[in-house]
């Protein structure tokens, strides 16, 4: 591919500022990204920065994941199963997707719960709510552990 991007006076790398306009990320998270191991460049003979094309996916793929959730640890690890020199592609994303489908199912379960819970008390006990449904007395929920234990979803293995 690289020839034929060649032939047509296309280079098959792109600068650090060229991945940023294309990618709508900032020149500081690509380095930040780089630095995590999600995307890799190469150095020029100035040590100017060079990102392989494939490099634009793997950015979409981060901040794809990012939006829903997904910590930047767990996107390394997810990236870190594929080819570095490839792009992710639709079956890795069906893959890794699944794989995240359970953590965010509990997310999704623990903001609606916050939602419907929301304007009258945060689940945390602490009597200063007048009307509050949450009461706690003796700090009986203490005994199941830290936070707000009415509004915890409770993970089913």
């Amino acid at each position: 591919m690289n020839d034929a991007l060649q032939k047509a006076g296309i280079s098959p790398t792109l600068t650090v500022g060229e991945v940023a306009r294309r990618s709508g990320v900032t020149v500081s998270a690509l380095h930040f990204y780089e630095t995590q191991g999600l995307i890799h460049s190469t150095r020029t003979a100035g040590n100017q920065r060079r990102y392989a094309r494939t490099m634009l996916r793997r950015v979409a793929f981060v901040r794809v994941a990012q939006r829903v959730g997904i910590s930047l640890a767990e996107i390394g690890n997810a990236l870190a199963a594929l080819p570095s020199d490839a792009s992710p592609s639709r079956e890795d994303w069906s893959r890794l997707s699944m794989s995240w489908r359970a953590e965010l199912d509990e997310r999704i379960a623990q903001l609606k719960k916050l939602r419907d819970t929301l304007d009258d008390c945060i689940g945390c006990g602490c009597l200063s709510i007048d009307r509050c449904k949450l009461r706690n007395p003796l700090d009986r929920l203490g005994a199941e552990g830290q936070g707000p234990q009415r509004l915890l979803v409770r993970r089913v293995d």
